[in-house]
């Protein structure tokens, strides 16, 4: 991406705290085996808090407890200056408002039962295994990377380099001969690994995407238009208090030789972001489930949980499975912090 003498004065302010970071602006395109991102890991030793139960979810329910208030109407705020990018699929259609098969996912509304899919993605080609995103939680081009993730409806497993100096970035470093540079995106199903977040969506669009023609390029315009992706997502980071810029303090420092967790949700829920934010401020690998409106994972967990709700944890480095956001980063700060497991 080019960068204007605007961007140049407004990088330094939305890094803040930040001791150092760097952005790519020249895409890199490589071949790259899926052995080399396979990671070996030996899990470290970590269990589930004594006598834990999990939560009854509580749909669209406020989460209880200091500040979570405050935390919902921040990440409304985000949610409003991004446009809601990435809360509906690509080609996003009503099929119904009074669907009745209560082993699929809908909407219910009084008497309405809204039953909504994409018309183009279920012809799209799909990653067999997931791909990698090597990110940051706070960086405008991570974001709108994550953002195309979810238009496409594909899972992606995350390894969180707060700052772009911590957590995996040593590992990135070692896959790119000393570069620490985010996004960073692998797609093992291909053997093909990149920088730079215009040629990673690009490259997700061709990839994973429908045919050009089959859908409307403005869908694409929140993304697809640099300045104001750019700036609406730096102020989106801004108003979440540039979260992750630093990994947290009492993170184990094996977090990130844990099997990747998995969270069901979307990137600009505001009920799922306390969740990710605390994943990647504790170097945490998990495996994003996209579940924007209209994507085939809403019918998925249904199945799995008997209803929809999100955020939705699973946890296999103790078996345990849960809904409700605050509850959710309660029992991240249980288990993979040192102050319970000294």
């Amino acid at each position: 991406m080019r960068v204007s003498n605007l961007e140049r004065v407004i990088v330094p302010v939305i890094l803040l705290i930040n001791e150092t970071f760097s952005f790519s602006y020249v895409g890199v395109r490589r071949k790259i085996s899926a052995e080399s991102v396979t990671r070996v890991r030996s899990r470290p030793s970590v269990r589930a808090p004594e006598g834990f139960v999990a939560p009854q979810p509580k749909p669209l329910a406020i989460p209880e407890g200091e500040g979570q208030i405050g935390s919902l109407f921040s990440g409304t705020v985000a949610l409003a200056l991004r446009l809601a990018t990435g809360a509906f699929v690509l080609g996003w259609k009503i099929d119904s408002l009074s669907y009745q098969n209560n082993g699929d996912y809908s909407l219910k509304l009084g008497p309405i039962s809204l039953r909504d899919s994409s018309s183009i993605l279920p012809d799209a080609p799909r990653p067999k295994v997931p791909l990698v995103l090597y990110e940051y939680e706070s960086s405008p081009y991570c974001r709108i990377v994550r953002e195309t993730m979810n238009l496409l409806d594909i899972n992606y497993e995350c390894r969180p380099c707060p700052g772009a100096r911590r957590g995996f970035s040593d590992e990135l470093a070692g896959l790119t001969e000393g570069r620490r540079t985010v996004p960073y995106l692998i797609d093992p199903n291909a053997g093909r690994a990149m920088f730079e977040s215009s040629d990673q969506i690009e490259y997700l669009l061709d990839m994973y995407g429908p045919p050009p023609g089959s859908y409307d390029g403005l869908a694409l315009w929140p993304i697809r238009f640099q300045q104001f992706a750019f700036f609406t997502s730096a102020f989106a980071a801004l108003a979440r208090g540039m979260p992750a810029s630093q990994p947290d303090k009492l993170a184990r420092p094996d977090n990130t030789e844990m099997l990747p967790l998995k969270l069901w949700g979307y990137e600009c829920s505001p009920f799922v972001r306390p969740v990710r934010e605390r994943m990647c401020e504790l170097c945490l690998p998990h495996i994003i489930v996209s579940c924007s409106r209209g994507s085939a994972n809403r019918d998925a967990m249904v199945k799995k949980t008997g209803r929809f709700q999100v955020p939705y944890l699973e946890d296999p480095n103790t078996g345990i499975e849960m809904f409700e956001s605050n509850e959710i980063c309660k029992y991240l700060d249980t288990v993979y912090t040192t102050k319970e497991n000294l």
